[in-house]
């Protein structure tokens, strides 16, 4: 059996692809993360960002120098 061209579909999947930013490596456009790097292909796509321990620990001792002050 003999196809046509125009049998064949324009918007193939071999069309739907883009390089990734941080590697270069051609991947599939709607990919979360690159399947050769690893990396979020976008800061909206990665895991939220977790504070840094310091902060938190330095905004408890905050609060409790303030509290020990208002004992006085």
């Amino acid at each position: 059996m003999r196809y046509e061209e125009d049998e064949f579909d324009a918007d193939s999947d071999a069309d739907d692809t883009i390089f990734c930013p941080h590697c270069g490596e051609s991947i599939h456009e709607d990919s979360q993360r690159c399947p050769h790097c690893e990396n979020y292909i976008s800061l909206e796509d990665g895991p939220p960002k977790r504070k840094a321990p310091w902060l938190v620990v330095g905004i408890l001792a905050l609060l409790l120098i303030v509290a020990l002050g208002l004992l006085r």
